[in-house]
């Protein structure tokens, strides 16, 4: 008997049996850098030349695809901890262009204008819808537990302390955010923010300042509308089903109601806005890979903002309570 090992097309002939009329092949694939483990058994007997079936893999190798849970489970900690890394970086890049003149007024009042005034109809929209769904959803179940004179109390504190401002701060990401975010991201693909760099302008005084500011300033202003538009639709599906003049609603709603019950929630939206409008611009401004990137960062933005909006909520209203209680 013969054995050898030969190499032949890129295929390594692992073991070549040499016996009378006998010849036996074992090939394993090593095409193209390939290090899957297989294996093909030719048979040639007689002058005839047949296919036998698939080798199984040795056993003393491992399958370099799959990698290791262990090997994944580092990567993405790897990569949490270098994403927040890169947004404290950012964050202490606007602070200190914030409070380092000259002041951008004018792209200021420009964002001022993008994030409340152009974003002013479709939260009072959508404030209008939250409160016909409470209004009919609290109208039924005060029914069931012959409460129906709380009516008014309930629909105010509703709106006013817990639909409100979730909901505006929700809308505003899904809008402002998605805007900063692509229109940054396309700034920053197009190299309009090294330009800008290259002017002697710091882009992040004149692009993340004051986009941030604006969503700071603008959202209480937005929330105030919003609670408006809610108690007004409100009172008026009541109204449709039961009588109810307006001057006795705002009475028996805000019937022994305190500024502590309602200004900490509505404030509690510029830590909103400064969530949105921080991922939106940091998101924006680190995008790489062109179009598809532009997309990747708007899609990002408004996810990650919605999330931290969302769970900043969870911890300002703990924090309300106790503090105003």
């Amino acid at each position: 008997m013969l054995r050898a090992t030969l190499t032949i097309l890129g295929y390594s002939i692992l073991t070549i049996s040499f016996k009378t009329p006998h010849l036996a092949c074992v090939f394993k694939n090593q095409h193209d850098g390939c290090d899957d483990d297989w294996g093909l058994m030719l048979v040639i007997e007689n002058g005839v030349i047949a296919a036998t079936g698939i080798h199984p893999p040795l056993p003393n190798q491992r399958n370099k695809l799959m990698p290791s849970f262990a090997t994944s489970v580092g990567e993405l900690t790897n990569g949490f901890f270098e994403w927040f890394g890169s947004l404290a970086i950012f964050s202490w890049q606007v602070m200190k262009a914030a409070v380092t003149p000259p002041y951008e007024w004018r792209e200021l009042i420009r964002q001022l204008d993008e994030v409340g005034s152009k974003s002013l109809p479709l939260v009072a929209l959508a404030g209008a819808a939250i409160g016909v769904v409470i209004s009919m959803e609290a109208r039924y179940s005060l029914s069931r537990f012959g409460a129906k004179s709380m009516f008014p109390s309930t629909l105010v504190y509703s709106v006013i302390q817990v639909m409100g401002p979730i909901m505006t701060g929700l809308i505003v990401s899904g809008r402002v955010g998605a805007g900063i975010g692509a229109e940054l991201a396309s700034m920053k693909v197009t190299e309009q923010i090294d330009a800008i760099e290259a002017s002697a302008i710091n882009p992040y005084r004149l692009l993340a300042v004051t986009r941030i500011l604006a969503c700071i300033l603008m959202l209480p202003l937005l929330t105030l509308a919003a609670d408006a538009s809610g108690l007004l639709t409100g009172w008026f599906a009541q109204t449709l089903v039961e009588p109810l003049s307006f001057h006795q609603f705002i009475e028996n709603g805000f019937h022994g109601a305190t500024f502590n019950a309602f200004l900490p929630p509505t404030f509690k939206t510029a830590v909103y806005g400064l969530i949105i409008g921080v991922i939106a611009c940091f998101q924006g401004m680190r995008t790489r890979g062109g179009a598809e990137g532009v997309g990747r960062a708007a899609t990002n933005s408004v996810v990650l903002a919605s999330l931290f909006v969302i769970l900043a909520d969870v911890v300002l209203v703990k924090f309300i309570l106790v503090v105003f209680p």
